[in-house]
């Protein structure tokens, strides 16, 4: 069966929802033909998720339904995506992959940090090493003595979190001296994007080879991808899912190595499937065979969103390209805020970031204002604080904070 037949049995059985029978009005389904055909279907949103609260994506009967999940959100109408045993199982298939593809085998001691309950995060990353045989440690968010403490007893092997937490966790076991007690090998990473100056710091830190794992609560939840030890791209199961990358202003396929929108359609989903949801995420399509030998197809390190967007003074903002900036700096760290405020009828750009040399931080106040405006064509106002001032988080990191509206 190929790429369309699996994708029109995706198609028919979502019209099985209250909400893909009124999204998908009027469409037949035996009308589509071709990939050209199905590229013409309307997006799904995370708008119309909310609209379709509490349990509008349902695509089969209650007796099915074995749980729910919700997006991590904190404002607005939350989005819950109900599972059937099945998308349980198969969630947890696709994480074991994950783990297996970061070389960890059921000897390992997995510390799960990412938070349990209606978030997918914890339960997911359990769920596949229980597949996969492994010591599973589900200690949740929060309580860093105890994390640190009960790393070092169970001599954890993996450790499991945000790129948040797992700097947090690192600053810690760096400041308490208790590296050389530490045994963790690999670190999977997930739920927010993150530079490579942070990546760099949490490795070097903690001492391990990390991984990059992609995913989102309407998708399952984290584990439907993953980087291998050759590269940075992360492999995609498309054997779960069907992705496109797109334009995000005008919603037209792009080119493979264009980078844009991926898309995504889910091929096996029962309890909520989605046909051509947007997520927002930025990325581009890799081409070629992977040197793993993997046959899955790759898409790059996600580099923001196209939400995550701010427009200063006509200057357009992406975190991504200020993580790039300051990485080229020697002397700053990789943990900055950015704080937006309208004043005098002026738009104000402040720009926090981090640095252990106190002694030159007027000087590289001067070199980011400098390279600041170089690249992204606004003059901030720069303030160097001291290594550990900003705030740490258990999930993710706010790095913007628009105060205009």
């Amino acid at each position: 069966m190929n790429t369309l037949d699996n994708i029109k049995i995706a198609i028919k059985h979502a019209m099985n929802s209250e909400f893909y029978q009124k999204h998908f009005s009027g469409i037949n389904v035996d009308d589509i033909r071709s990939m050209q055909d199905f590229q013409k279907l309307p997006f799904t949103d995370k708008e119309d998720l909310r609209d379709a609260y509490p349990l509008g994506l349902q695509a089969v009967s209650d007796e099915k339904i074995i749980r729910i999940h919700s997006s991590s959100g904190t404002t607005g109408t939350p989005v819950i995506i109900p599972y059937t045993q099945k998308d349980v199982n198969d969630w947890a298939i696709m994480f074991k992959r994950c783990y297996e593809t970061a070389g960890c085998t059921n000897m390992d001691r997995i510390h799960i940090t990412p938070g349990y309950g209606l978030w997918t995060a914890g339960i997911g990353f359990q769920a596949g090493a229980e597949l996969l045989g492994a010591f599973a440690i589900p200690m949740g968010p929060g309580n860093t003595d105890k994390q640190i403490k009960m790393m070092i007893d169970l001599k954890s092997t993996v450790l499991c979190a945000t790129s948040s937490y797992a700097l947090l966790l690192a600053e810690e076991i760096e400041k308490r001296g208790v590296r050389d007690k530490i045994h963790l090998r690999k670190g999977v990473i997930g739920s927010e994007r993150w530079g490579e100056k942070m990546r760099k710091r949490i490795a070097g830190e903690l001492g391990v080879e990390l991984y990059d794992i992609y995913g989102l609560t309407e998708i399952y939840g984290p584990g439907i991808g993953i980087n291998c030890p050759k590269q940075s791209a992360m492999h995609m199961w498309t054997d779960y899912m069907y992705y496109e990358i797109i334009d995000p202003k005008t919603g037209e396929l792009l080119p493979e190595g264009s980078t844009g929108e991926i898309v995504i359609t889910t091929l096996q989903k029962e309890g909520a499937p989605l046909i051509r949801y947007r997520t927002h995420d930025l990325t581009k399509a890799i081409s070629g065979k992977c040197e793993c030998g993997s046959e899955y197809p790759r898409i790059d390190t996600i580099i923001g969103r196209s939400d995550d967007m701010v427009k200063v003074r006509g200057a357009i903002i992406y975190p991504s390209r200020v993580d790039e900036l300051l990485a080229t700096i020697e002397g700053v760290s990789s943990e900055y805020q950015i704080m937006i405020d309208h004043m005098n009828g002026k738009d104000i750009l402040t720009l926090f970031f981090e640095t252990a040399d106190k002694d030159s931080a007027y000087n590289l106040e001067k070199t980011v204002e400098y390279e600041f405006k170089e690249r992204i064509g606004i003059t901030p106002n720069v303030k160097a604080v001291a290594m550990g001032d900003l705030p740490r988080s258990e999930k993710k990191s706010t790095r913007v904070f628009d105060n205009r509206y």
